[in-house]
């Protein structure tokens, strides 16, 4: 996927959107996406000036852009946006920097109705940055904008 199918499905723009392409997408299998870290990145300036640090929570919101294209190119995701419902095992293994490609790969733990569980892994020169396991619910888009009616 391009930066223009992204767009299609993710609602995510800048300076939130943390995914730049899909490699590759095996429905209901795995995906595996890219960020590009560049110095550009507006949380540089204060993530800290003098030693720029990609934010940990960053990482992980790569990494649930990933696996939330993932899920929502399933056969039964049209309409739907994919919301966080938790974050477990996450743990950081080393720092990421500007200059850094971020490459992470989401794989299916288990899907049960609107429920999914993915397995996430974020890399750099195949060295791991992160990872852990991200739970999401799959919504209606419909239904997101009828809440916000009320």
């Amino acid at each position: 996927m391009d930066i223009h199918a992204i767009f299609q499905t993710l609602p995510h723009r800048y300076p939130f959107l943390m995914v730049d392409r899909i490699l590759e997408i095996e429905p209901g299998q795995r995906a595996v996406g890219i960020k590009n870290v560049t110095i550009n990145e507006p949380y540089f300036t204060g993530h800290w000036p003098q030693q720029p640090v990609m934010p940990g929570v960053l990482m992980v919101e790569a990494m649930a852009q990933v696996a939330g294209i993932f899920l929502l190119c399933g056969a039964d995701a049209e309409g739907q946006q994919a919301f966080f419902g938790g974050i477990d095992k996450v743990r950081f293994r080393r720092q990421v920097v500007p200059g850094d490609q971020l490459i992470t790969e989401a794989e299916l733990i288990k899907q049960r109705g609107s429920i999914g569980k993915v397995r996430t892994v974020a890399r750099v020169d195949g060295e791991v940055a992160c990872e852990g396991e991200l739970t999401f619910a799959l919504v209606a888009e419909d239904s997101q904008s009828a809440d916000e009616d009320q």
